[in-house]
Formats: structure tokens, sequence, C-alpha cells
């Protein structure tokens, strides 16, 4: 179980998981975050648990979730800034983790727009939702789910994921020591983000993980998949490619597949 105990003496003094919402069990952490915004829950609530039983990734996919192993968790943001930048703290939330990887000493990456991988795998996937209340006013909910220790994943899952330990031969990880410096990490970038009104100001940042950036990408288009070059990201957070004959698109959404990332050859 997550050492409640010691996470709140690592995290003393930060607003981003100074209220903690620790649990065993739960079906997923975000609506975990949802159902606690409805009985008060403010700013930089974060809720953990040990096991998701529905846990979920973009465009509804699941998300395999061992007991004692990995990290799940959900942070409660109340930004002050219009509902159309809210989509851009999932890169700040991937750029959060993947400093932390990094520190740990292993080659972390992002591939666009929230995956963090490591060695061409999966570690971590991140899933941001908002929600409008009745007075207007809306929240965000950032849950991020991050492969630990675990060493055995489903078989269909197993070619595209790896955990730190797998990556670091077996060397097993402090999970209450890494999210708390994710979520410290998370923290000093939400103000950047918040002062700079959007993402300009990591953008640079973010770019030096991208994995993406000058790859040869195949885009998933409902029109029709196409190719191109990756260049990194604008101010927006969106992808720009260009395309065989030069121009240059921005990629706002949809399946994005790098070069060796995932199977993709």
């Amino acid at each position: 179980m997550i050492d409640e105990k010691k996470l709140t003496a690592l995290l003393t003094g930060h607003t981003i998981g100074g209220t903690l919402i620790c649990r065993e069990r739960t079906d997923s952490t975000n609506p975990e975050i949802c159902r606690a915004r409805k009985v008060g829950a403010g700013h930089g609530t974060v809720a953990v648990a040990e096991e998701q039983t529905a846990g979920k990734g973009r465009r509804g996919r699941s998300w395999s979730s061992e007991p004692g192993m990995n990290l799940y968790f959900s942070m409660l943001l109340l930004p002050e800034l219009a509902a159309d930048k809210a989509p851009m703290l999932t890169l700040a939330a991937a750029l959060a983790v993947a400093r932390a990887v990094r520190e740990l000493g292993l080659p972390a990456q992002i591939k666009w727009p929230n995956d963090v991988v490591v060695s061409a795998r999966k570690v971590c996937g991140i899933l941001t939702e908002l929600f409008f209340e009745p007075d207007g006013r809306y929240y965000v909910v950032v849950g991020t789910g991050i492969n630990v220790n675990q060493t055995v994943f489903p078989e269909e899952i197993g070619a595209a994921a790896t955990s730190l330990r797998r990556e670091a031969k077996g060397q097993i990880f402090d999970r209450e020591a890494l999210l708390a410096r994710v979520l410290c990490l998370f923290e000093a970038d939400y103000g950047r983000f918040l002062a700079d009104g959007g993402f300009g100001g990591l953008r640079a940042d973010y770019e030096a993980y991208l994995v993406n950036r000058n790859a040869h990408v195949r885009v998933e288009d409902p029109k029709g998949a196409w190719t191109g070059t990756a260049l990194g990201i604008d101010d927006g957070g969106e992808l720009l490619v260009r395309r065989p004959d030069g121009s240059v698109e921005t990629v706002y959404a949809g399946e994005v597949s790098v070069r060796g990332i995932y199977g993709y050859v």
C-alpha cells in the first residue's frame, strides 16, 4: 500500500498533493477526484490508488492495473484560464513524468502528445478530462498511470509496454518518492503555464523530450492516413508535420505513429 504518511511528508508545503486521497482499490482515480470535487475538494487535491478496476486511457482504451506495483493517480486543477487551453495540461503532465524518470537515470522521451516511453516502449499514459460545473466554472482532472515495478504484462500489450523496473534491469523504485517528484515538477511547470497563459514557455523543454521531433510519422486522419516529418509543436501544443510536398500541417488530435515506436516500422 502507498505510504500516505511518507507521501504527505514529501509533499509538505506544496499545493499539488497538499491534500491526498489514498485508496487501496477504486474504479479509477479520475472519477475518484470527480466524486471528491462534488463534496468540496479543492485545487491540488490528488487521488492515488493501489489498484484500478476500470482504469482507462485515451479514446476509451483500458489501462492494465497490477496492484501494489505501479502508480495510478489523478490531480484536481482549477486553472484560471480559458477552457480551450486546458488540454495543454496533458503535455505539461507528460513533461513532469519524463523529467522525473530521467532523474532516475532512464532515457525517457515523450511520444506526442502524452505518452512517456523508454526504449520505444510505453511506461506512462495520461488522460486529461474537463468538467463544467453548474455555475459555469470548470475543473480539470489529469489522470496518470506509470508502470513502475511491474515485470509481467498482458500478451496484448506486451510488445508496446514496459516498466521502469524492467528498463533498469530489475531495480525496484520507491513509488512515493517518484510520485512526489512528479507532482513537484508539475507544480513548477503549472505555475509557468499560468503565468504565460499557455504552453509557449514550456515548449522548448517539452520538445527536448519529444521522440516525434524530426522523426518520420504516420498521421491517421479520418480523411486518409498520410506520412511526413514531425518538426515539433507550436505554442498551443499541436504537432507540426511537414508533408512530402513541403507544406507544414498542424495536427490537432488523432493518432500519430512514430517509426520504431509501438511496432511502427
